[in-house]
């Protein structure tokens, strides 16, 4: 029985450590993980619910994105059809992202033909979206009436407070990455590529270059997986830029204990190698944390 046990934990311990690995064969940190599509589980514990990750979850999932217009507003930003920016939330572009990082990893570990074109079809109406030098973000795309309010009135206005744009674009280069990574297609890949090239000629620590500190993380973690698939520099100087700007926002009150005066809601309250507490948004932490230690063992 215990020997048993023993395997179901290394199983699980397993399954942790791969959740979100790949077999990179860019730079990559001394220590590498067991690659994703090389973990294959044949229990009756794990299995099955795979299986129905595979067949109900993921197809659920896109289609909840179909009847809330989630695709629609790229395919309106892209000048495919016509209408106006459908959802409550400057972030609602991140859920066909999310939804083709899972499915991707799903078909990294089984094949299915139905879901590789599917993924096919919705990229092709995210790179109609895309502008020209790589900005993508339908709601100001689309812009009018039907621009969400925390968007500001130009590109990146809002970035330190909602309107998650480099939240956003960090969500699509994980799915990019693990699209490539499954099914060896550039289709994703380029859109990623396209648009962190953009990042890295707007944001950095040069005079003329915005400063700003993400107000949602996401986009360092990306931002590490396309160097990781890349081998671009630029792209994991950028990251650790944004993690090293965080705490230097003179706008916060530092001695008020209200988090979002403080700026510990965003955990942009101190220099991020200065905190030794967890505090504020609890996701925006975990992000920053995976983010941290990405840096700290590439780098």
């Amino acid at each position: 029985m215990k020997n048993k046990l023993q395997i179901v934990w290394s199983s699980i311990a397993i399954i942790s450590v791969c959740a979100c690995s790949t077999p990179y064969t860019q730079p990559d940190a001394p220590i590498k993980e067991v690659p994703f599509t090389q973990v294959h589980l044949d229990d009756n514990f794990w299995s099955p619910r795979i299986e129905t990750n595979r067949t109900v979850s993921i197809p659920s999932a896109f289609k909840e994105c179909e009847k809330n217009g989630r695709f629609d507003n790229f395919a309106i930003a892209g000048g495919l059809m016509k209408g106006e920016h459908r959802g409550d939330f400057s972030f609602d572009d991140t859920d066909p992202y999310k939804i083709i990082e899972g499915a991707s990893y799903s078909l990294a570990v089984k094949y299915d033909g139905k879901l590789d074109h599917y993924l096919d079809s919705v990229i092709h109406i995210i790179a109609t979206a895309q502008e020209p030098d790589g900005y993508l973000y339908t709601t100001r795309t689309i812009g009018g009436d039907s621009q969400h309010p925390w968007a500001g009135s130009k590109r990146w206005e809002n970035e330190r407070d909602n309107s998650h744009e480099l939240y956003n674009v960090g969500h699509m280069y994980e799915a990019a990455v693990a699209h490539y990574l499954a099914t060896g297609k550039r289709s994703f890949l380029d859109i990623a590529i396209k648009s962190a090239n953009l990042l890295c000629n707007t944001f950095g620590p040069e005079e003329e270059k915005i400063t700003v500190a993400p107000g949602h993380q996401e986009v360092e973690i990306g931002l590490v997986k396309l160097y990781r698939v890349t081998g671009d520099k630029r792209y994991l100087d950028l990251s650790q830029f944004f993690l090293e700007a965080r705490g230097k926002y003179d706008k916060y009150d530092r001695n008020s204990e209200d988090q979002f005066r403080n700026g510990s809601y965003w955990q942009d309250h101190k220099p991020v190698i200065a905190q030794d507490e967890a505090v504020g948004h609890a996701v925006r932490a975990t992000y920053m944390y995976a983010a941290m230690t990405d840096i700290a063992a590439l780098k």
